[in-house]
C-alpha cells in the first residue's frame, strides 16, 4: 500500500531480494480517491533468470485511510491481445 499515487508501484522482490516483477513504465490514469494505472513491465523466469516479454496491467486502487490499496486489475498477458485491444479502441472511438 502506498501514501501517494506517485508512490504506487508493481516492482515485487521475493523473499530472497530478487527482483520478479520489475516495473518499466507507469502511466496515471486517473487521479483521487479512485486511482487508475496503466503499467508496462516483465516477469523474471526463475529457471533462465532473464525477464520475459512485454506484459501490461491496469490496476485500480482505492483510498483508504490515507492509503492506495489494490482494489482490481486486469493483465494483459501478451504484445498480440495489447495490440487488438488498442485497435479495438481506437476503432470504436474513432467511430463515435
Amino acid at each position: 500500500m502506498a501514501e501517494t499515487i506517485d508512490d504506487i508501484s508493481i516492482n515485487y522482490e521475493d523473499n530472497d531480494g530478487n527482483l520478479v516483477v520489475k516495473e518499466l513504465k507507469k502511466e496515471i490514469l486517473t487521479r483521487g480517491s479512485w486511482t487508475t494505472i496503466l503499467f508496462l513491465y516483465q516477469e523474471l523466469d526463475r529457471k533462465t533468470g532473464e525477464y520475459g516479454p512485454l506484459k501490461a496491467t491496469i490496476r485500480r486502487y482505492k483510498k483508504q485511510r490515507g492509503l492506495y490499496r489494490p482494489q482490481s486489475k486486469f493483465n494483459i498477458s501478451n504484445k498480440k491481445q495489447a495490440l487488438k485491444i488498442a485497435q479495438i479502441l481506437k476503432d470504436w472511438f474513432e467511430d463515435a
